[in-house]
């Protein structure tokens, strides 16, 4: 992220980390077409997200989220400004999926998440896309809002991984994610990047739909951290395996940002890694709702980044104001 600074160089390493990511294996021995295989089944009454909507996306019929059994992306591209270990210097291989399960009034990726912008490609393509990417240089494949499309990434990924495609995958999400689809992507994703976005299930209603955001959310995040634990890096300072939650602040503190951060600090500890966004800007609905029509103050931002050193974590990143 643009003017993102590390709070810690203290990284750790973190054991098994540190030869070929874990899908390749899989790939091999055929873990992973049967995973893919057991969540393009849930497609046919889906509850690959915590709404368990039950539609058939098989027939071709959209869940919540908007999205039928195909593969529909809306970019991807090389991403320069993620936290430093994501991006480093060659950037991070970023593939926006199209919907979302949830409908935060504030989204700025509204026209992809909520409007159903992109188009359909095969998991055919989708494989050569990341090899593309990897060929271009970039430290890791970022997934960013996939849940409700994992069947299809996960068949894409193992042709992509017997065609040599060794660099880590990375996990961002709005932190609303099933613990029965995160135990399916253990050893598969390398890297979670998820947010923590509220500490009031009201506001977390309110502001994005769902009414167990906060309780859900914090079962994810302590899921993600018990299969990757802390970020660990190689020589260069560039993630190959852990996690990193972002939390971003908003006018008035309408996300409860010391909740958020007190949750972590008593479940995870100072090991977690947080990076503390300062790039709300009002966005969809948002323009004509105060206060979320205005971006958090500098002294708002201040206050978020004096309660994560105040609770001791040390590890992370914050922006400029």
């Amino acid at each position: 992220m643009n003017g993102q600074s590390a709070r810690s160089e203290n990284i750790r390493e973190h054991s098994g980390c540190t030869g070929e990511p874990g899908y390749s294996e899989l790939s091999r021995i055929g873990e992973l077409s049967r995973r893919a295989g057991i969540l393009q089944e849930k497609l046919r009454s889906c509850d690959l997200c915590p709404r368990k909507c039950g539609v058939d996306r098989i027939s071709g019929k959209a869940g919540f989220c908007g999205v039928d059994h195909r593969l529909k992306i809306a970019a991807i591209n090389i991403h320069p400004w993620e936290e430093p270990p994501i991006s480093g210097t060659r950037g991070s291989g970023t593939i926006f999926f199209s919907g979302c399960t949830l409908r935060c009034l504030f989204c700025q990726n509204y026209p992809i998440s909520q409007l159903g912008v992109g188009r359909e490609i095969s998991d055919d393509e989708l494989a050569s896309e990341m090899l593309r990417l990897q060929k271009k240089g970039v430290h890791n494949i970022n997934l960013v809002t996939s849940a409700h499309q994992m069947a299809g990434f996960v068949r894409a990924l193992d042709i992509a991984a017997q065609r040599g495609l060794g660099i880590p995958i990375v996990y961002n999400s709005g932190g609303y994610e099933s613990l029965d689809i995160l135990a399916i992507l253990d050893g598969i994703i390398d890297i979670y990047l998820p947010d923590i976005k509220y500490s009031d299930p009201e506001t977390a209603r309110k502001l994005s739909g769902p009414t167990d955001y906060v309780a859900i959310n914090r079962m994810a995040l302590l899921e993600m951290w018990r299969q990757v634990g802390p970020i660990a890096t190689d020589e260069s300072g560039i993630a190959l395996r852990g996690m990193i939650v972002r939390h971003m602040v908003l006018p008035q503190d309408l996300a409860g940002t010391k909740g958020c951060l007190e949750f972590l600090a008593r479940e995870i500890g100072p090991d977690v890694w947080v990076s503390i966004m300062n790039q709300y800007f009002p966005a969809n609905k948002a323009l004509k709702m105060p206060p979320l029509n205005r971006k958090p103050t500098t002294v708002e931002y201040e206050n978020a980044c004096r309660i994560l050193i105040d609770l001791g974590l040390v590890n992370g990143f914050t922006q400029e104001c």
